[in-house]
């Protein structure tokens, strides 16, 4: 996912109302002609809109100023000025809107096609029409228009997976994500080949459902104090319904990675270890999937959760995964398909 951003500052300005005119037409017998100048047009609104097939916000530019179409002056003959175009800025599904100045949330986008109107355009001045009166039958003023809302702001990205793949650099993560889903992450044989997070979506059971699982960059101790990729992308899976933690079967120091792991999730957010997880082992092909070693490791690491072994590269074992990830962390679902088959 070359171009990932994920967080941005940004200008927003809606559209300034337009001037009311101040104009008379030609009339035998009537002052000045008598008054006709119509109303200023509305300023445009700015509005956010989710967007299922965006992934990032590389699209916008740090502190530049989003402007709405400003409403046209009111013209004579009661005619009414141009309504600003409303300025309508796509962002990812998952993107949060923050006050910059008070860092409160603004908005949280949580489904595709979902809008929320961020500034209001200003209204249009009144032309001098409007203030003719039994007494006063010529005005020769109008109203100016109001300005529209002008705010800053913080666009943060929180992808919205349902899973959650977590591990030490190295550990298969990216390999195990294309294997079960149709993402393409870029993936080499040394620590740190991802350097965003990849987004893919498993379909299951002929498509009964689906869930998205998200392939977290790799977290080393002390990430969430800044460490190696630091905190840039535990964020992306504070959302999910669960984790998989995932180990590299050819280097397994099980109790400890995983303490460490847990470690840095609870720090950087502690509800991150209320959820629920399965530990999967990766590179089982190492020992030939031998399976009286494959329960002998399971065996001994039982007291820390479900073992799951698994070659992503040799796809061994994965629909028995899949299986356990439906069952785990969508029971509802996977309790009517698996009660109909």
């Amino acid at each position: 996912m070359s171009g990932f951003i994920d967080e941005v500052p940004i200008q927003i300005r809606a559209g300034h109302g337009g001037a009311g005119s101040v104009h008379f037409h030609k009339e035998k017998f009537v002052e000045f002609g008598g008054p006709d100048g119509g109303d200023g047009g509305k300023g445009g609104d700015v509005i956010f809109l989710a967007e299922g097939r965006m992934m990032t916000l590389e699209n916008y530019l740090p502190d530049r100023m989003y402007a709405a179409e400003d409403g046209g002056p009111g013209l004579g003959q009661n005619r009414n000025g141009k309504n600003g175009e409303d300025l309508i800025l796509k962002v990812p599904v998952g993107t949060q809107i923050i006050d910059a100045v008070t860092m409160e949330l603004v908005y949280d986008f949580n489904a595709d096609g979902e809008s929320f109107t961020i500034a209001k355009g200003g209204r249009g001045g009144k032309g001098n029409t409007f203030f003719k009166t039994s007494v006063q039958q010529a005005p020769r003023y109008s109203q100016p228009g109001e300005e529209g809302g002008e705010l800053s702001l913080i666009l943060e990205l929180k992808l919205l997976a349902d899973i959650g793949i977590v591990g030490l650099p190295n550990a298969g993560k990216s390999t195990l994500l294309a294997k079960i889903t149709h993402a393409h992450p870029k993936i080499a044989g040394y620590a740190f080949t991802t350097l965003s997070p990849n987004l893919g979506v498993v379909h299951r059971h002929e498509d009964l459902f689906r869930y998205t699982v998200a392939d977290i960059p790799g977290i080393i101790e002390g990430a969430s104090k800044g460490v190696g990729l630091g905190i840039s992308f535990l964020k992306h899976i504070e959302r999910v319904q669960g984790i998989l933690f995932l180990f590299d079967g050819g280097n397994l120091q099980l109790e400890e990675e995983l303490e460490m792991l847990r470690s840095e999730l609870g720090n950087y957010n502690q509800s991150l270890l209320t959820k629920k997880f399965l530990i999967v082992i990766n590179k089982m092909d190492i020992w030939d999937n031998d399976p009286s070693f494959t329960e002998e490791i399971q065996k001994n690491y039982s007291h820390l959760g479900e073992i799951i072994c698994i070659s992503a590269d040799r796809e061994s074992n994965l629909e028995y995964l899949l299986e356990r990830i439906d069952k785990v962390f969508f029971p509802e679902k996977a309790k009517l398909v698996y009660e109909n088959t």
